[in-house]
């Protein structure tokens, strides 16, 4: 492969991003789709991969080309990559972390800071004011803010509902163990809000609920990871956030710090009301 050309699926990530503005409508839609469903582009066919796209085989040839592949098989073998990378369990992940010569506690420690300082330092230089502002508006005039989250973003609403709790804000943490969320979801109206989070791999429940929520007319503000993530598409204001990892395990510092700051700011706005 050329060395000019993506070597990893997140390299490839930032350069669709960072072109998406002059894509042509059709590569767009394909390059939508990729980011959206990387599995499908690993595992499928041309003519599978079109189909499900809503676009003809030819156009995959042309997105692979645009981004200065040779062809569609060797933009396709970046995202079979991926799927070896994230496959790799938690035991080969500290195998990694050994042979980095990182096993000391301290060294750790310091990789974890490291890495937390770096997704911090990112987020505040890429945040826009108005559209922090923005989410806070939307968040202060909801009577109740719904919170959906699943995964390694679940302890985020977590502690943003403990965090809305203790500032006297309305908040239904949408997690039944009796099998409940859409009962639940089914009280939300156009004068609520939502916090939705969620991360490539995308959790399906959490895009499910956001949309549906969505489409109850509820707005969503979203933290997710691309212009092209699903939950970007049903979210009134949506925030990218990029976390770096260490040995490939990834810190929450960033969208922590970024939930705390919406919680907060909510209800100071509210206070001054």
């Amino acid at each position: 492969m050329n060395p000019r050309l993506p070597q990893d699926y997140e390299s490839l990530r930032n350069l669709v991003l960072e072109r998406r503005a002059a894509l042509p409508k059709r590569i767009a839609q394909i390059a939508a789709y990729a980011l959206d469903n990387p599995d499908e582009i690993a595992f499928g066919t041309a003519a599978s991969i079109a189909a499900s796209a809503g676009v003809q085989p030819s156009t995959l040839i042309r997105f692979a080309q645009f981004l200065g592949f040779d062809g569609f098989t060797s933009l396709q073998s970046v995202f079979r990559e991926r799927l070896r990378e994230r496959t790799v369990s938690y035991e080969d992940r500290l195998k990694t972390l050994r042979g980095s010569g990182t096993t000391q506690n301290r060294a750790i420690l310091d990789g974890f800071v490291e890495v937390s300082t770096r997704s911090l330092e990112a987020v505040s230089r890429s945040l826009d004011d108005g559209l922090l502002d923005r989410a806070v508006d939307i968040l202060a005039k909801a009577e109740t803010i719904y919170l959906v989250a699943r995964r390694r973003s679940y302890p985020i609403t977590s502690y943003m509902a403990y965090a809305l709790g203790k500032l006297k804000i309305r908040y239904t943490l949408v997690e039944s163990a009796a099998g409940l969320d859409p009962e639940i979801m089914s009280f939300a109206t156009p004068k609520d809000a939502v916090v939705a989070i969620s991360f490539s791999p995308y959790a399906t429940q959490t895009v499910d609920y956001a949309r549906i929520l969505a489409d109850q007319g509820v707005p969503v503000v979203a933290i997710t990871d691309s212009a092209f993530s699903p939950l970007a598409q049903s979210a009134s204001v949506w925030f990218e956030v990029a976390e770096a990892d260490c040995a490939g395990f990834r810190s929450l510092s960033a969208t922590m710090a970024l939930a705390m700051t919406l919680a907060v700011a909510t209800a100071e706005r509210r206070s001054g009301a």
